[in-house]
């Protein structure tokens, strides 16, 4: 399949504003699964420069600075991709301890994995709640991740947020129903108290229905050695697959916000923003 993803992002201000350096990330990353054949990024407004580089994380972004005073800046992020059938259980599970939970990872491991390993504390019932899908797998860590996955599916509701931050774990937990993103932060600091390294992955996920209304998505990525990062999707109860396109992801939910950066001046300001994915080739 051939995706065409048009994002549009628009900031409009109540009086104009003096834009600090901003930071941007749009750019889909290539995976084995997915080639990016094309990107664009157009702005409504010439920065005075820009810079393309990695963040910290591997995280492509648009480094931009700006001169003058501006009420509104547009953002038009145009990407093309080739997406090819992908098995998400092509792997093997070595060593093979790491089949079974608790599990520990080596030395070296744990140095380049702690900040997704770094837990928040939650509230018993949620760590009750994963360790009762645990036992109920007998341990088995695939099986587990599984589970759990769906079981956030089915246990919670989940309902569109544009803005926001995510809520804390112990939050979502308790209201039974979320964005993804709160979803997702849940699930990932669950894992964590269990011994898990995971992460936040932002991006899109594409489907194959009628008048889709497409927004930000995220999921979650486990690393298990032998396997690697391994996505799972708790608003859908899935694994994630070939129609789901990471742009960023990192171990806190604020480094993988497409645009950051702060104004000088004294104003309000409205965003909208706008989603189309589109087979155009399939």
């Amino acid at each position: 399949m051939k995706f065409k993803i048009i994002h549009e992002t628009e900031y409009e201000f109540s009086e104009a504003v003096f834009l600090e350096p901003h930071s941007m990330i749009f750019r889909p990353k290539n995976q084995p699964h997915l080639d990016l054949e094309s990107h664009l990024l157009k702005l409504s407004i010439t920065p005075a420069g820009i810079s393309e580089q990695l963040d910290a994380e591997d995280n492509f972004l648009h480094f931009c600075w700006f001169e003058g005073m501006h009420k509104k800046i547009s953002i038009t992020s145009e990407a093309v991709l080739n997406s090819s059938p992908h098995n998400p259980f092509n792997f093997l599970v070595y060593p093979i301890y790491f089949n079974t939970i608790p599990f520990s990872y080596s030395d070296a491991s744990q140095v380049l994995l702690h900040r997704y390993l770094r837990a928040e504390t939650i509230q018993e019932d949620l760590v009750r709640y994963g360790k009762t899908i645990l036992a109920s797998k007998n341990n088995d860590t695939l099986s587990f991740l599984t589970e759990l996955t769906i079981a956030i599916h089915t246990d919670f509701i989940v309902e569109s947020r544009e803005e926001g931050s995510p809520f804390e774990a112990d939050k979502t937990f308790r209201l039974k129903k979320g964005s993804c993103r709160d979803l997702v932060w849940m699930q990932i600091q669950l894992l964590r108290n269990l011994g898990i390294a995971s992460r936040f992955v932002s991006g899109y996920y594409y489907v194959n229905v009628e008048d889709p209304q497409y927004e930000l998505h995220a999921w979650t990525e486990v690393f298990i050695p032998g396997a690697g990062w391994i996505g799972f999707d708790p608003s859908n109860g899935i694994t994630t697959s070939h129609t789901h396109i990471a742009v960023a992801s990192s171990s806190h939910y604020e480094n993988t916000m497409p645009v950051s950066g702060s104004v000088r001046g004294d104003a309000t300001s409205k965003l909208r923003t706008t989603l189309v994915i589109e087979v155009v080739d399939a």
